[in-house]
């Protein structure tokens, strides 16, 4: 084992900084920034920050975002009196509320009853779906696939559904989730046990199990990759393409740990799949929630889930 006594050493190699795939003059973006070197980064992961694309999409979007963050920022600051000192010290505290259910579904309600968390809401979810865009926008100019950008699509689906389609289900705002800290877990808690305690929501159970699937899955994989690295699996796409010793080995050690391994790609679909699901049942679940099933625990003992 002499020869693997130093295998665990961390090395940095500083190489030129890599600008990045050629993107064509005409399709709207620009490099934006200079490459930069940084040497804790690089105990993790990759050491060079820099360059990235910006664009009229990725512009939009953080301009969209910003205005959200700001009136949602200077609506809790307002609501202690403009004190620095209280802001600071009660940040955590501090929400912007949707409008009252005795408002209706309006349109845009007065600004101090509801109307700030309307106009807030707006341009967050117009940030987000111009995120979004951006990144489908430059994986298909990249020719890559889409799958980041739809797994994206599946948490804006969850969001959409608190704040938005479950709402217009029920006709009023009053339902839709405030912006804070411990007030979006307070609402939480109370939308649980107004609805007879969520952990009966099928569609709950399924988000969870996803959801602790995916990160068990990605533990697995990332561990095997560190574990079998002095072999070469950490070039992922060449062991894709053309197994070798690296991910064989890694595959042995799952067939013979728990009588199944997926391959160097099937294990990337796998954990995606899952990721995916967490968001997307969840929000299935959430949209049922005060629709169709008003309380899951009477639902739960009438389908034979629980003694009642």
């Amino acid at each position: 084992m002499r020869e693997y006594q130093n295998i665990f050493t961390p090395v940095q190699i500083r190489a030129p900084a890599y600008v990045g795939v050629p993107v064509a003059e005409n399709n709207g973006y620009v490099r934006v920034g200079r490459p930069s070197f940084f040497y804790w980064l690089g105990k993790i992961g990759d050491a060079q920050v820099g360059p990235f694309y910006l664009g009229w999409l990725g512009l939009a979007s953080l301009i969209c975002g910003v205005t959200a963050f700001e009136i949602i920022g200077l609506n809790m600051w307002a609501s202690v009196n403009w004190d620095p000192v209280q802001f600071v010290r009660r940040l955590p505290w501090l929400a912007l509320e949707p409008p009252p259910q005795s408002a209706g579904f309006c349109v845009l309600c007065p600004l101090k009853e509801g109307g700030w968390w309307q106009i807030a809401g707006f341009f967050l979810t117009a940030s987000i779906l111009l995120w979004w865009a951006r990144i489908y926008t430059r994986a298909r100019s990249l020719g890559m696939g889409t799958h980041v950008a739809w797994a994206f699509a599946s948490a804006i689906w969850l969001y959409l559904v608190l704040g938005f389609f479950r709402p217009i289900a029920l006709g009023h705002w009053g339902e839709a989730v405030p912006f804070g800290i411990f007030p979006h877990l307070d609402w939480t808690n109370n939308f649980s046990l107004q609805h007879g305690n969520l952990f009966y929501n099928p569609f709950h159970m399924l988000s969870i199990a996803f959801l602790y699937g995916s990160a068990v899955l990605f533990a697995m994989h990332g561990a095997t990759v560190l574990a079998t690295s002095r072999f070469g699996s950490d070039r992922e796409v060449e062991q894709i393409t053309d197994r070798g010793t690296a991910f064989e080995r890694g595959m042995l050690f799952w067939r013979w740990t728990m009588g199944f391994n997926a391959t160097a790609e099937s294990i990337h679909r796998w954990a995606w799949w899952f990721a995916v699901l967490t968001t997307l049942t969840g929000g299935i679940g959430i949209l049922l929630t005060g629709t169709v099933v008003d309380s899951w625990y009477d639902w739960a003992v009438k389908h034979s889930m629980i003694a009642g």
